[in-house]
């Protein structure tokens, strides 16, 4: 299974990275929103985007993977520190939504849930 991760925070990107690997997960990263929609030729079976990251709103990218018929079907989980988390998540078309901080259990049963 491949995992795409969208974040501007490289520790959270490295410790996801180290924790889904160890899973057995295939694992995907950028620090630049602008970069994900041309992710997404990897086929990703789900994607995690932080809401605010360089190089593109993560709002605007999930709208487009939502938009986009080829990779509407990939869930979309939004993580952020920001406190209308759920609101923002909702309103931009994401499947689910991850606060940080969180936990590694629920980021793999949150993997779990909507990959299964």
């Amino acid at each position: 299974m491949k995992i795409l991760i969208a974040d501007d925070d490289p520790g959270i990107i490295d410790v996801m990275k180290i924790v889904l690997e160890d899973e057995g997960f295939q694992v995907i990263t950028t620090m630049n929103g602008g970069d994900i929609l041309g992710l997404c030729s990897e086929k990703p079976d789900i994607i995690f985007l932080d809401i605010w990251m360089s190089g593109s709103d993560g709002n605007i990218v999930c709208r487009q993977l939502k938009k986009d018929k080829e990779l509407a079907h990939i869930p979309v989980i939004m993580f952020s520190a920001n406190g209308n988390m759920r609101k923002i998540a909702n309103d931009c078309g994401a499947d689910g939504f991850l606060a940080k901080p969180f936990e590694l259990d629920e980021l793999l049963d949150l993997i779990q849930r909507y990959t299964s």
